[in-house]
Protein backbone atom coordinates (compact mmCIF):
# COMPACT_ATOMS: atom_id res chain seq x y z
CA UNK A 1 0.00 0.00 0.00
CA UNK A 2 1.51 3.35 -0.97
CA UNK A 3 1.63 6.12 1.56
CA UNK A 4 -0.75 8.31 -0.42
CA UNK A 5 -4.11 7.33 -1.83
CA UNK A 6 -5.86 9.49 -4.41
CA UNK A 7 -8.88 11.15 -2.85
CA UNK A 8 -11.82 12.86 -4.45
CA UNK A 9 -13.84 15.66 -2.92
CA UNK A 10 -17.10 17.22 -3.98
CA UNK A 11 -17.61 21.16 -3.09
CA UNK A 12 -27.30 8.17 -0.13
CA UNK A 13 -27.26 0.20 0.60
CA UNK A 14 -28.02 -1.90 3.07
CA UNK A 15 -30.23 -4.79 3.73
CA UNK A 16 -31.11 -4.12 7.33
CA UNK A 17 -30.94 -7.58 8.84
CA UNK A 18 -28.74 -10.05 10.74
CA UNK A 19 -25.56 -8.40 9.50
CA UNK A 20 -26.52 -5.31 11.46
CA UNK A 21 -25.30 -6.53 14.83
CA UNK A 22 -21.88 -7.43 13.48
CA UNK A 23 -21.17 -3.89 12.42
CA UNK A 24 -22.06 -1.87 15.51
CA UNK A 25 -25.55 -1.12 14.30
CA UNK A 26 -24.45 -0.36 10.73
CA UNK A 27 -26.54 -1.62 7.82
CA UNK A 28 -24.62 -3.58 5.15
CA UNK A 29 -25.70 -3.70 1.53
CA UNK A 30 -27.51 -6.87 0.60
CA UNK A 31 -25.96 -8.97 -2.16
CA UNK A 32 -26.87 -11.99 -4.22
CA UNK A 33 -28.94 -14.67 -2.57
CA UNK A 34 -29.91 -12.61 0.45
CA UNK A 35 -33.53 -12.08 -0.46
CA UNK A 36 -35.55 -8.85 -0.59
CA UNK A 37 -35.01 -6.01 1.87
CA UNK A 38 -37.40 -5.78 4.80
CA UNK A 39 -40.34 -3.44 4.69
CA UNK A 40 -39.99 0.04 6.15
CA UNK A 41 -41.70 -1.03 9.38
CA UNK A 42 -39.59 -4.19 9.66
CA UNK A 43 -36.44 -2.16 9.12
CA UNK A 44 -37.48 0.35 11.74
CA UNK A 45 -38.13 -2.47 14.19
CA UNK A 46 -34.67 -3.92 13.52
CA UNK A 47 -32.61 -0.78 13.89
CA UNK A 48 -34.78 1.32 16.17
CA UNK A 49 -35.01 5.08 16.03
CA UNK A 50 -31.68 6.88 15.55
CA UNK A 51 -30.41 8.90 18.52
CA UNK A 52 -31.20 12.60 18.68
CA UNK A 53 -28.67 14.51 16.56
CA UNK A 54 -26.02 16.65 18.19
CA UNK A 55 -26.06 20.44 17.69
CA UNK A 56 -23.24 20.08 15.15
CA UNK A 57 -25.15 17.46 13.14
CA UNK A 58 -28.30 19.62 13.19
CA UNK A 59 -26.31 22.63 12.02
CA UNK A 60 -24.76 20.65 9.15
CA UNK A 61 -28.14 19.27 8.07
CA UNK A 62 -29.61 22.78 8.06
CA UNK A 63 -26.67 24.14 6.10
CA UNK A 64 -26.93 21.47 3.40
CA UNK A 65 -30.70 21.91 3.14
CA UNK A 66 -30.19 25.63 2.51
CA UNK A 67 -27.38 24.92 0.07
CA UNK A 68 -29.49 22.49 -1.95
CA UNK A 69 -32.36 25.01 -2.14
CA UNK A 70 -29.90 27.70 -3.23
CA UNK A 71 -28.41 25.53 -5.99
CA UNK A 72 -31.83 24.46 -7.27
CA UNK A 73 -33.02 28.08 -7.34
CA UNK A 74 -30.11 28.83 -9.68
CA UNK A 75 -31.06 26.01 -12.05
CA UNK A 76 -28.21 23.79 -10.86
CA UNK A 77 -28.20 20.13 -9.74
CA UNK A 78 -29.78 19.17 -13.05
CA UNK A 79 -30.92 15.58 -13.62
CA UNK A 80 -31.74 15.77 -17.33
CA UNK A 81 -28.43 14.31 -18.55
CA UNK A 82 -27.76 17.31 -20.77
CA UNK A 83 -29.73 18.75 -23.65
CA UNK A 84 -29.65 21.07 -26.68
CA UNK A 85 -27.79 23.66 -24.62
CA UNK A 86 -24.94 21.28 -23.80
CA UNK A 87 -23.71 19.94 -27.13
CA UNK A 88 -20.19 18.56 -27.47
CA UNK A 89 -17.98 17.08 -30.19
CA UNK A 90 -15.31 14.41 -30.23
CA UNK A 91 -12.56 16.96 -29.55
CA UNK A 92 -14.38 18.03 -26.38
CA UNK A 93 -14.89 14.42 -25.33
CA UNK A 94 -11.23 13.53 -25.89
CA UNK A 95 -10.02 16.64 -24.05
CA UNK A 96 -12.33 16.03 -21.11
CA UNK A 97 -11.42 12.36 -20.86
CA UNK A 98 -7.73 13.23 -20.84
CA UNK A 99 -8.22 15.78 -18.06
CA UNK A 100 -10.41 13.53 -15.94
CA UNK A 101 -8.73 10.12 -16.38
CA UNK A 102 -5.06 11.12 -16.67
CA UNK A 103 -4.61 14.03 -14.26
CA UNK A 104 -4.57 14.13 -10.47
CA UNK A 105 -6.55 17.06 -9.10
CA UNK A 106 -4.88 16.83 -5.72
CA UNK A 107 -1.48 17.85 -7.01
CA UNK A 108 -2.85 21.19 -8.14
CA UNK A 109 -6.49 21.00 -9.03
CA UNK A 110 -6.27 22.48 -12.52
CA UNK A 111 -5.64 21.08 -15.97
CA UNK A 112 -2.12 22.40 -16.28
CA UNK A 113 1.13 20.48 -16.14
CA UNK A 114 2.50 23.12 -13.80
CA UNK A 115 -0.42 22.71 -11.39
CA UNK A 116 -1.66 19.12 -11.86
CA UNK A 117 0.31 15.92 -12.07
CA UNK A 118 -0.15 13.54 -14.99
CA UNK A 119 -0.90 10.05 -13.71
CA UNK A 120 -0.95 6.64 -15.31
CA UNK A 121 -4.24 5.28 -16.56
CA UNK A 122 -5.85 3.33 -13.69
CA UNK A 123 -9.29 1.76 -14.21
CA UNK A 124 -10.25 -1.25 -12.13
CA UNK A 125 -9.05 -4.46 -13.72
CA UNK A 126 -10.84 -6.93 -11.46
CA UNK A 127 -14.52 -7.14 -10.51
CA UNK A 128 -16.08 -4.25 -8.57
CA UNK A 129 -18.19 -5.43 -5.63
CA UNK A 130 -20.03 -2.58 -3.87
CA UNK A 131 -21.37 -2.57 -0.32
CA UNK A 132 -23.01 0.22 1.64
CA UNK A 133 -22.69 0.90 5.37
CA UNK A 134 -24.82 3.21 7.49
CA UNK A 135 -24.02 5.00 10.73
CA UNK A 136 -26.33 4.83 13.75
CA UNK A 137 -27.61 8.34 12.98
CA UNK A 138 -29.21 7.22 9.70
CA UNK A 139 -32.94 6.47 9.79
CA UNK A 140 -34.50 3.30 8.42
CA UNK A 141 -36.26 5.24 5.65
CA UNK A 142 -33.02 6.88 4.51
CA UNK A 143 -31.19 3.54 4.59
CA UNK A 144 -33.87 1.95 2.42
CA UNK A 145 -33.84 4.79 -0.09
CA UNK A 146 -30.07 4.94 -0.41
CA UNK A 147 -29.80 1.16 -0.57
CA UNK A 148 -32.05 1.03 -3.61
CA UNK A 149 -30.20 3.95 -5.22
CA UNK A 150 -26.88 2.20 -4.76
CA UNK A 151 -28.22 -1.06 -6.18
CA UNK A 152 -29.76 0.52 -9.27
CA UNK A 153 -26.73 2.73 -9.93
CA UNK A 154 -24.34 -0.22 -9.72
CA UNK A 155 -26.46 -1.97 -12.36
CA UNK A 156 -26.35 1.11 -14.56
CA UNK A 157 -22.56 1.37 -14.26
CA UNK A 158 -22.25 -2.29 -15.21
CA UNK A 159 -24.38 -1.77 -18.31
CA UNK A 160 -22.42 1.29 -19.40
CA UNK A 161 -18.95 -0.18 -18.88
CA UNK A 162 -19.70 -3.83 -19.68
CA UNK A 163 -17.71 -4.66 -16.54
CA UNK A 164 -18.56 -6.90 -13.56
CA UNK A 165 -19.91 -4.22 -11.20
CA UNK A 166 -22.30 -5.61 -8.61
CA UNK A 167 -23.58 -5.08 -5.09
CA UNK A 168 -22.11 -7.76 -2.85
CA UNK A 169 -22.34 -7.88 0.93
CA UNK A 170 -20.31 -11.07 1.25
CA UNK A 171 -17.02 -10.02 -0.33
CA UNK A 172 -17.05 -6.29 -1.17
CA UNK A 173 -14.08 -4.23 -2.31
CA UNK A 174 -15.81 -0.87 -2.91
CA UNK A 175 -17.16 0.33 0.43
CA UNK A 176 -19.67 3.22 0.51
CA UNK A 177 -20.07 4.77 3.97
CA UNK A 178 -23.18 6.83 4.68
CA UNK A 179 -22.16 8.48 7.93
CA UNK A 180 -22.69 11.76 9.70
CA UNK A 181 -20.93 13.94 12.20
CA UNK A 182 -22.26 11.82 15.09
CA UNK A 183 -21.02 8.54 13.58
CA UNK A 184 -17.24 8.88 13.91
CA UNK A 185 -16.84 5.88 16.22
CA UNK A 186 -18.81 3.70 13.82
CA UNK A 187 -16.88 5.12 10.87
CA UNK A 188 -13.51 4.25 12.40
CA UNK A 189 -14.65 0.77 13.36
CA UNK A 190 -16.06 0.09 9.91
CA UNK A 191 -12.95 1.26 8.06
CA UNK A 192 -10.71 -0.84 10.32
CA UNK A 193 -12.82 -3.90 9.56
CA UNK A 194 -13.14 -3.51 5.81
CA UNK A 195 -9.65 -2.12 5.10
CA UNK A 196 -7.32 -2.93 8.04
CA UNK A 197 -4.25 -1.23 6.58
CA UNK A 198 -6.06 1.94 5.53
CA UNK A 199 -3.65 4.81 6.35
CA UNK A 200 -4.31 6.33 9.77
CA UNK A 201 -3.85 9.87 8.46
CA UNK A 202 -6.57 9.29 5.87
CA UNK A 203 -8.89 7.84 8.47
CA UNK A 204 -8.36 10.88 10.69
CA UNK A 205 -9.28 13.09 7.77
CA UNK A 206 -12.54 11.22 7.23
CA UNK A 207 -13.63 12.12 10.76
CA UNK A 208 -12.63 15.79 10.51
CA UNK A 209 -14.01 16.96 7.18
CA UNK A 210 -14.76 20.65 6.72
CA UNK A 211 -18.31 21.23 5.62
CA UNK A 212 -17.32 22.25 2.07
CA UNK A 213 -16.22 18.67 1.40
CA UNK A 214 -19.55 17.08 0.63
CA UNK A 215 -18.25 13.55 -0.05
CA UNK A 216 -15.04 11.89 -1.19
CA UNK A 217 -13.50 8.62 -2.30
CA UNK A 218 -10.17 6.97 -1.57
CA UNK A 219 -8.82 4.21 -3.82
CA UNK A 220 -5.63 2.22 -4.27
CA UNK A 221 -6.16 1.53 -7.99
CA UNK A 222 -3.00 3.30 -9.27
CA UNK A 223 -0.80 0.70 -7.54
CA UNK A 224 -3.07 -2.28 -6.88
CA UNK A 225 -2.51 -5.66 -8.49
CA UNK A 226 -5.32 -7.26 -10.51
CA UNK A 227 -8.18 -8.13 -8.23
CA UNK A 228 -6.66 -6.23 -5.29
CA UNK A 229 -8.34 -2.90 -6.02
CA UNK A 230 -10.16 -1.23 -3.14
CA UNK A 231 -12.11 1.94 -2.56
CA UNK A 232 -13.81 3.69 0.33
CA UNK A 233 -16.33 6.46 -0.36
CA UNK A 234 -17.76 8.66 2.37
CA UNK A 235 -21.11 10.36 1.88
CA UNK A 236 -22.38 12.70 4.56
CA UNK A 237 -25.59 11.41 6.13
CA UNK A 238 -26.72 15.00 6.80
CA UNK A 239 -27.23 15.72 3.09
CA UNK A 240 -30.75 16.12 1.75
CA UNK A 241 -31.92 13.55 -0.78
CA UNK A 242 -30.67 15.14 -3.99
CA UNK A 243 -27.22 15.95 -2.64
CA UNK A 244 -26.82 12.37 -1.40
CA UNK A 245 -27.88 11.11 -4.81
CA UNK A 246 -25.36 13.44 -6.44
CA UNK A 247 -22.59 12.16 -4.18
CA UNK A 248 -23.44 8.54 -4.98
CA UNK A 249 -23.28 9.21 -8.71
CA UNK A 250 -20.02 11.09 -8.63
CA UNK A 251 -18.02 9.17 -6.03
CA UNK A 252 -18.73 5.74 -7.48
CA UNK A 253 -17.84 6.91 -10.99
CA UNK A 254 -14.72 8.66 -9.73
CA UNK A 255 -13.70 5.60 -7.76
CA UNK A 256 -13.84 3.55 -10.97
CA UNK A 257 -11.03 5.65 -12.46
CA UNK A 258 -12.40 9.03 -13.56
CA UNK A 259 -10.59 10.60 -10.64
CA UNK A 260 -10.20 14.26 -11.63
CA UNK A 261 -12.46 17.21 -12.47
CA UNK A 262 -12.31 19.66 -15.34
CA UNK A 263 -13.93 23.10 -15.53
CA UNK A 264 -14.38 22.49 -19.28
CA UNK A 265 -16.37 19.24 -18.96
CA UNK A 266 -20.02 19.83 -19.90
CA UNK A 267 -22.54 18.34 -19.51
CA UNK A 268 -20.83 16.53 -16.67
CA UNK A 269 -20.75 15.73 -12.97
CA UNK A 270 -16.95 15.87 -13.22
CA UNK A 271 -17.04 19.62 -12.87
CA UNK A 272 -17.20 21.46 -9.56
CA UNK A 273 -19.77 23.97 -10.83
CA UNK A 274 -22.62 21.72 -9.53
CA UNK A 275 -24.63 22.21 -12.73
CA UNK A 276 -25.44 18.50 -12.92
CA UNK A 277 -26.34 16.30 -9.98
CA UNK A 278 -26.43 12.96 -11.80
CA UNK A 279 -24.55 11.14 -14.52
CA UNK A 280 -25.01 12.70 -17.96
CA UNK A 281 -24.90 11.36 -21.52
CA UNK A 282 -21.40 12.84 -21.80
CA UNK A 283 -20.33 11.07 -18.60
CA UNK A 284 -21.63 7.73 -19.86
CA UNK A 285 -19.31 8.11 -22.85
CA UNK A 286 -16.39 8.86 -20.53
CA UNK A 287 -17.12 5.63 -18.67
CA UNK A 288 -17.27 3.71 -21.95
CA UNK A 289 -13.87 5.15 -22.84
CA UNK A 290 -12.49 4.28 -19.41
CA UNK A 291 -13.21 0.61 -20.02
CA UNK A 292 -12.52 0.40 -23.74
CA UNK A 293 -10.13 -2.56 -24.13
CA UNK A 294 -7.84 -0.51 -26.38
CA UNK A 295 -6.81 1.55 -23.35
CA UNK A 296 -4.65 -0.51 -21.00
CA UNK A 297 -4.12 -0.04 -17.27
CA UNK A 298 -0.82 1.72 -16.61
CA UNK A 299 -0.74 3.29 -20.08
CA UNK A 300 0.98 6.67 -20.32
CA UNK A 301 -0.86 9.70 -21.65
CA UNK A 302 1.51 9.93 -24.61
CA UNK A 303 0.73 6.38 -25.67
CA UNK A 304 -2.98 6.77 -25.03
CA UNK A 305 -3.67 10.06 -26.83
CA UNK A 306 -4.14 8.74 -30.40
CA UNK A 307 -6.37 5.95 -29.08
CA UNK A 308 -8.42 8.42 -27.04
CA UNK A 309 -9.01 10.56 -30.14
CA UNK A 310 -10.07 7.51 -32.15
CA UNK A 311 -12.51 6.26 -29.50
CA UNK A 312 -13.98 9.75 -29.01
CA UNK A 313 -14.62 10.09 -32.74
CA UNK A 314 -16.36 6.72 -32.81
CA UNK A 315 -18.57 7.51 -29.82
CA UNK A 316 -19.46 10.95 -31.16
CA UNK A 317 -20.32 9.49 -34.58
CA UNK A 318 -17.72 11.60 -36.34
CA UNK A 319 -15.73 8.92 -38.14
CA UNK A 320 -15.46 9.96 -41.76
CA UNK A 321 -16.96 13.41 -41.14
Amino acid sequence: MPAGLPARRRGGPALVGPLLAGLLGLGLLGGCGMGPPPSGQEAADLIGAPPAPSPRARALAGYYQRLQRHLLAQGLLRRDGGGPDTGFRSLDLARNFTAIAFYDEHSGGELSQSRAEVSRFHPWRGPVRIAGYFGPSVSAAQRSQDSETLRSYASRLARITAQPITTDAANPNFHVLFMGADDNDALRETVRKVWPDFPASRLDRLTQLPRDIYCLVHTNTPSAAWGRERAIALIRAEHPDLMRLSCIHEELAQGLGLSNDSPFARPSIFNDDEEFATLTSHDELLLKMLYDPRLKSGMSLEAAQPIIRQIAQELAGEIGS
